[in-house]
């Protein structure tokens, strides 16, 4: 068994920025920070727009931001919620300043603002087009300048410890060993990251299992909003790619236009904001013309912009098209939707807490009320970084129940037997993603949910039974959770009656 005071799940923005705070104002209190891959794994380093805060008070103010963020939302966000999150933004962005994050300047001197779908004014800072990558640079710097926090790397959680409602850690298994510890903690915040490998095509790297939601459902945490699931309209076309490169929104609000394959600019037949639309309707409108055309993309025409300012601004961008054959300076680039973001998730109240005591949530994982039924661009870095500031405020005041802490728990009981197959967990999570890809895609119906549903189903109970003879690893367990989150989905969007934001169902 390992001890701590806090635990934190996920090694993203969330978590690593919580964890700085915790151990520079307890420098006697131990911080613990387990993360399934290397410490840099997470959304947040892919992460290529940037943060949306309000900077230019002459142009723009928070009033306004406040406003595109509950137009996208689709008047389903918590007011309240926003208004916190879009204020505190600037003492937030100035923290990651002074942590060393670097970000983009002018010629005037001042941060270089761009804009995105659904913002009214340029208020999104970034880093060129690498953005979180930056970000996740410069807050492991400052994790590793304190000698309280440890990380441990490659170790994967699988279930939350908890009695009579309050959370008391974790099992951890060691993925290089196969050992499962018990890591028992004071505090546990669960900043996982999102879920976006259920489906076939997605934006998230490989680690975005949904991990922190199923292990909090499986606890009877509340979860909140799952069906809305955000896809970014703009991914990178590619039959041979087996992943999905993001082309990011800031593109078109650089000034590109989408096109179909004869060359007609759709936009504005949806949208008066025609390129520069909210994601969801941007990613409707390419749904609906791809159906209409038999197309298996459509474009985005770059080729009348200044390439130098466009590799200037969109580095890895330029080097990725440029590396499948595409120059942007005379070729359309092909994009489809992808899932990108969840807004929904375990949910939480204005400190991060979830329904279950001394259990926190943070971060894409997290549903706080702030994104409602569709997520304003680049307002989750922005989330991120508020919401951990919330939950160290909040943390930092309270004192430990010392009747709770002494408690001991039974050690995870092991099967010895042979580890699952590959080819099993391959072939299922396989099926997985393309039944996820057809019927809980941007466009759903109550028969393919239900037909979607009875699958699930079956692969839960195959792999409860598989669970009880042999041994787990973290692939197994990853499946696990997989099946978990996307019955959760589609259960929510069962019960969601009205089309909202990024829900449509038919």
């Amino acid at each position: 068994m390992i001890q701590t005071d806090y635990l934190i799940i996920g090694s993203g923005v969330a978590g690593l920025t919580f964890a700085i705070k915790i151990a520079e104002k307890y420098p006697d209190k131990k911080i613990t920070i387990v993360t399934k891959s290397s410490e840099d794994e997470s959304n947040t380093k892919y992460a290529q727009g940037g943060i949306a805060v309000v900077q230019n008070k002459v142009e723009d103010d928070f009033k306004k931001h406040i406003e595109d963020t509950l137009i996208c939302g689709a008047g389903l966000c918590d007011v309240e919620v926003v208004k916190m999150v879009i204020i505190k933004g600037p003492k937030r962005l100035q923290e990651l300043i002074d942590w060393g994050a670097k970000f983009d300047i002018n010629d005037d001197g001042n941060l270089d603002l761009g804009r995105e779908g659904g913002h009214s004014k340029n208020r999104v800072v970034h880093h060129k087009d690498q953005t979180g990558f930056e970000i996740e640079r410069a807050i492991l710097i400052q994790t590793h300048k304190k000698q309280n926090i440890e990380i441990f790397d490659f170790y994967f959680a699988l279930e939350l410890i908890t009695e009579n409602n309050h959370c008391f850690g974790a099992y951890v298994l060691n993925e290089k060993t196969n050992e499962i510890i018990i890591f028992k903690s004071d505090y546990t915040l669960l900043a996982t990251g999102g879920i976006g490998q259920i489906y076939g095509h997605t934006t998230n790297p490989a680690v975005a299992t949904g991990d922190g939601i199923a292990m909090a459902k499986r606890a009877n945490a509340d979860i909140k909003d799952m069906e809305f699931i955000q896809f970014h309209p703009t991914a990178l076309y590619h039959k041979n790619l087996t992943s999905t490169f993001l082309i990011s929104e800031a593109v078109r609000g650089f000034g590109a236009y989408l096109r179909t394959k004869n060359g007609t600019r759709f936009m504005l037949n949806y949208d008066v904001r025609g390129d520069l639309a909210s994601r969801d309707i941007v990613s409707q409108s390419i749904e609906i013309e791809l159906k209409k055309s038999g197309d298996e993309c459509v474009y985005l025409d770059c080729t009348h912009l200044n390439l130098v300012a466009f590799i200037n601004h969109f580095p890895m961008i330029y080097n990725n098209c440029k590396a499948i054959g595409i120059d942007i300076e005379k070729d359309w680039i092909p994009v489809i939707p992808a899932q990108h973001y969840l807004c929904g998730g375990i949910s939480v109240d204005k400190n991060g807490q979830t329904s279950i005591e001394n259990l926190f949530a943070c971060g894409e994982c997290s549903r706080t009320g702030l994104h409602g039924a569709n997520r304003l661009a680049s307002n989750s870095l922005l989330e991120a970084l508020v919401y951990s500031d919330r939950i160290y405020k909040f943390i930092s005041k309270l004192i430990p129940k010392k009747d709770k802490t002494n408690k001991t728990f039974p050690e995870w009981k092991v099967v010895n037997s042979e580890i699952i197959s590959h080819d099993f967990i391959s072939n299922i999570k396989l099926e997985l993603q393309i039944l996820m890809q057809k019927k809980v895609g941007i466009v759903r119906n109550d028969i393919d949910l239900l037909n979607a549903k009875s699958q699930l189903d079956n692969w839960k109970k195959e792999c409860n039974e598989m669970q009880n003879t042999h041994k787990i690893n973290k692939d197994f367990y990853e499946l696990i959770n997989m099946i978990d989150v996307s019955i959760l989905i589609v259960e929510q969007s069962l019960a969601r009656k009205e089309n909202r934001g990024g829900f449509v169902k038919i």
